[in-house]
């Protein structure tokens, strides 16, 4: 029996998603791997190290004693709770539990937000590069992505100029993330301010997945300059947990029961027992964090160094995250056939700047989300491949 073609029973929008190029990037370095390739991953944004033991244990505890059933569609409070601790106290907020909505990793609570706050035909504003996934986000629910393109001479940070230049009457929201992805970008106090006084009325999202991870000075929330922000963070990348798919949301007060009967909806409920592990990572010993915080900094500094040595371009010094976005317009102008000779004939995987929006192009962004032997290594095939 014949049935037509996807083309007919998919819908466009769906469609006209692409794809997640860097995890493109991975399954083919992986379908190498199976064929007997020995490949450096230097393309997915996953921590090396492992989930620190006391982590583990609480999860293990959370599960013998049962905690199998649904929590409430908030999260637990004691969660919520340790989550608005952990930001009263870093950052002097005075955040109450009941802002605060426990999803199933920070992708979730991204798409509850834009279901919160856009109708159909608004605008997002967000910097061009961007993580790749906002503007499919965006799109996917029927809106447009209003790019503010940055410049590699200020980090491509979004600046509170570029916003108020951007801004128009049907902005709904604007989209900011610090420490950034996928450029390492932290955003100075000052302009977070001043993009928090321009905004005004219309509502912030701040992507703080990345907080914790800074190398000098420290990085904010915008919630220390405005209390109209939706802020998305989670235990992935401080914590290494992403695989345990644990995230939240804050939110106004007000704005809690819309997104409550989202998650009801959409959800239900973040993972029961993987919750008491989150409950150990905010309210445990932090000195695991620290000591990773030090190595990435040893592994950045070692891969910015060699990176121009090999004739990369880099015009800033990431300080967040663990990326580094690289000028690769000396050996080709096109990132993702860059990326695809790099894998298959160099043996390393990398990440084409085009996954990132246009205003990438021509960037390939290098991850030092391994440990210094497979960096060393990478960096040795591409200095051999590219200049051998």
């Amino acid at each position: 029996m014949s049935h037509p073609p996807a083309s007919l029973l998919l819908s466009e929008r769906s469609m006209n998603i692409p794809p997640f190029y860097v995890m493109e990037v991975l399954e083919s370095a992986q379908k190498l791997e199976r064929s007997g390739r020995d490949i450096v991953h230097l393309e997915i944004g996953e921590p090396d190290f492992p989930t620190a033991p006391h982590i583990c244990d609480a999860a293990n505890r959370s599960l013998a004693a049962c905690n199998t059933r649904y929590t409430h569609s908030l999260g637990l409070y004691e969660l919520r709770s340790a989550i608005v601790d952990d930001y009263n106290n870093r950052f002097g907020l005075e955040l109450v539990p009941e802002q605060v909505l426990v999803t199933s990793g920070t992708s979730p609570a991204l798409m509850l937000t834009f279901m919160a706050l856009l109708d159909q035909g608004d605008k997002v504003l967000l910097p061009n590069p961007h993580y790749a996934c906002y503007p499919n986000f965006v799109s996917g629910l029927g809106c447009t992505s209003n790019f503010a393109y940055t410049s590699e001479e200020n980090g491509f940070g979004l600046t509170p100029e570029l916003v108020s230049k951007n801004l128009d009457a049907d902005t709904s929201s604007i989209l900011i993330n610090s420490p950034s992805n996928p450029t390492g970008y932290v955003m100075p106090s000052k302009d977070m301010q001043g993009i928090a006084e321009i905004a005004g009325d219309i509502p912030i999202i701040s992507d703080e997945i990345y907080q914790g991870l800074v190398y000098g000075g420290k990085d904010h929330s915008i919630l220390e300059y405005t209390d109209n922000a939706f802020v998305l963070n989670g235990f992935s990348k401080k914590y290494c947990m992403t695989g345990w798919r644990l995230g939240y949301l804050i939110a106004p007060l007000d704005c809690m029961r819309v997104l409550q009967k989202l998650q009801q909806n959409f959800f239900i409920c973040a993972n029961s027992f993987v919750q008491g592990a989150g409950i150990a990572a905010l309210r445990g010993p932090q000195e695991h964090v620290d000591e990773m915080v030090t190595t990435y900094d040893k592994r950045r500094k070692y891969m910015l160094k060699r990176l121009e040595e090999i004739g990369f371009k880099v015009g800033y010094e990431p300080m967040g995250a663990f990326y580094v976005l690289a000028d690769a317009h000396e050996f080709g102008n096109d990132s993702l056939e860059l990326s695809r000779t790099i894998l298959n004939e160099a043996g390393v995987a990398v990440t084409p700047g085009i996954d990132f929006g246009d205003g990438a192009e021509g960037y390939i962004r290098f991850s030092y989300a391994n440990n210094m032997e497979n960096i060393e290594e990478g960096m040795e095939r591409l200095d051999a491949f590219l200049n051998g």
